[in-house]
């Protein structure tokens, strides 16, 4: 039986994978410190940025997170006290989530220490090619996709 065809290029999904968790295990030392996981940074830093707070669904397409593990999250970072949740005023099904000021408190705390790392990586790609990296990545996320495969974005509604 004859054997597959060789895939001749390297694997860019796996790559990019590897690359996250490399990059990863600079952040997250001093997220656990502050006992976080990537997924609540990746929520406290998308509501800092918004002060009003987000829908949760526009809080899970921009934290990147699926809309069912963003529920359970979000009731621990409310147990917690980072996060308040409350229904939307114009539709109750809906609800709003804003950081609380304990939430904004940690954000701005970790915020030093994980620019610091981006200094670290600027520092060690040098800024030039640190800034080429932003643009390839900026131009892959924006590349059309075939017809019938379903936007990433879709896959991050609730």
């Amino acid at each position: 039986m004859p054997r597959p065809t060789p895939f001749v290029h390297r694997n860019l999904p796996l790559l990019l994978l590897r690359a996250r968790e490399a990059l990863m295990q600079h952040y997250r030392p001093g997220l656990r410190a502050h006992g976080l996981s990537d997924q609540q940074w990746r929520v406290l830093r998308v509501l800092r940025e918004h002060e009003g707070g987000l829908e949760t669904g526009r809080l899970a397409q921009q934290a990147y997170i699926l809309g069912p593990s963003l529920t359970g999250m979000l009731a621990r970072m409310e147990k917690s006290g980072l996060v308040a949740r409350q229904r939307c005023p114009d539709d109750a099904r809906r609800s709003l989530v804003a950081a609380t000021p304990d939430g904004l408190a940690l954000a701005d705390a970790l915020s030093d220490a994980i620019e610091a790392q981006y200094q670290d990586l600027a520092a060690h790609l040098g800024q030039a090619r640190l800034n080429q990296l932003y643009t390839l990545l900026d131009e892959l996320i924006v590349l059309p996709s075939h017809a019938d495969a379903e936007p990433v974005e879709a896959l991050m509604e609730p």
